[in-house]
Formats: C-alpha cells, sequence, structure tokens
C-alpha cells in the first residue's frame, strides 16, 4: 500500500498533512526553513503527487516517506556547500 498525501494547510507554526490511509501529520515549519520564511500564498502554491509535497516558486519538495520517519529538511548541507 503506497500512502500519499490528501490534502495541505497550515496555521501560525506547523503544516497539517491529511493522508490517504486517514493519518493526519502536524509537522513543524521550523522543520522547513523554505516553507517558514515563505508568504502564505507562497505556502498554498503547492502541487500533491503520488510520493509528495512540490512547492515550485520554493524549489521545495517533501515526500511522504521523509515525513512518516520524521526527517525535515534535508537540503541544509547542500545548500551550505553550494
Amino acid at each position: 500500500m503506497t500512502i500519499s498525501a490528501k490534502s495541505l494547510r497550515f496555521d501560525d507554526d506547523s503544516m497539517w498533512v491529511e493522508l490517504s490511509d486517514g493519518r493526519v501529520l502536524g509537522v513543524p515549519l521550523a522543520w522547513f526553513p523554505r516553507l517558514l520564511h515563505a508568504t502564505p500564498r507562497q505556502r498554498l502554491a503547492f502541487e500533491i503527487s503520488r510520493g509528495g509535497l512540490h512547492w515550485d516558486e520554493l524549489d521545495e519538495d517533501i515526500s511522504i516517506a521523509g515525513l512518516l520517519a520524521g526527517k525535515g529538511d534535508q537540503t541544509q548541507g547542500r545548500e551550505a556547500a553550494a
């Protein structure tokens, strides 16, 4: 069974992802600095794909598998090296 996102919403501090199996994940925006510093309009400009969430304008991709594993932003080391 592949678990995917059904919907996504935000509050001041968190991203809430409703999953296809009925669970809802609350994830701190601090885990994803691009989303934390984005405008509300930018946060809402997302696409849901089979494997995750994508923000084209923010160059942000978040996998559902990563969220379920408790992983935050995995690009910090790469950005520092760039």
